[in-house]
C-alpha cells in the first residue's frame, strides 16, 4: 500500500485543559506511528495555546493494501518535579494521506485542527497538524530511490 516518508507538522494547540498552580502549562507531544516515537520540545511557559512548528518523520512501509495507519499525539504537561500530566491525546487515521502519496508520489494535507480528547472521553481543545507523505520510488531492478514512485518499462 504505502512505503515512503510520512512528515508530521506539528504546529500548535489551543484551549488546552489543565492547570499547573505553579505556574502556567509547559506542553509537549508525543507523536507515536506504531513503534516508532518523536517527541517535541517542551513549550515553556506558553499554557494552554502551545506553539511548537515542529516536523517529524515517520518510515512507512506497508505493503497490505487493507492496513490502517494510525498516529496518536499525546499532549502532556512537563513537570519538574513530579510525573508529567497528561493534557489529553489525539488519534489521527492517515490512512488516506499514505494511499494518495503512495499514488501520486507525493501528497500534503494542509495542517487542520482535530480534537483534543482526555481519558474520559470529554473533549478539551484542538491541536493542528499536517502532512506530507512522499513515496519511495522503485525501480525495475528493485533499487528504491528517494521521491515519488513511478514506473518505467523497457521496450
Amino acid at each position: 500500500m504505502g512505503k515512503g516518508v510520512l512528515e508530521v507538522h506539528l504546529v500548535d494547540a489551543k484551549g488546552l485543559y489543565g492547570n499547573d498552580f505553579l505556574g502556567k502549562l509547559d506542553p509537549f507531544v508525543i507523536v507515536q506511528y506504531r513503534s516508532q516515537e518523536r517527541k517535541s520540545s517542551v513549550a515553556r511557559d506558553q499554557g494552554r495555546n502551545p506553539r511548537w512548528n515542529e516536523v517529524f518523520k515517520f518510515q512507512i512501509n506497508s505493503a497490505a493494501s487493507n492496513a490502517q495507519h494510525k498516529l496518536i499525539l499525546r499532549i502532556l504537561d512537563h513537570d519538574h518535579f513530579s510525573s508529567d500530566d497528561s493534557l489529553g491525546e489525539a488519534t489521527i487515521d492517515v490512512t488516506g494521506i499514505i494511499s494518495l502519496g503512495a499514488e501520486r508520489g507525493t501528497y500534503t494535507q494542509s495542517a487542520a485542527k482535530h480534537s483534543v480528547v482526555l481519558a474520559d472521553n470529554t473533549f478539551h481543545g484542538e491541536i493542528k497538524v499536517g502532512f506530507t507523505f512522499t513515496a519511495t520510488q522503485v525501480q525495475e531492478d528493485g533499487e528504491e530511490i528517494g521521491g515519488w514512485r513511478y514506473s518505467s518499462f523497457n521496450q
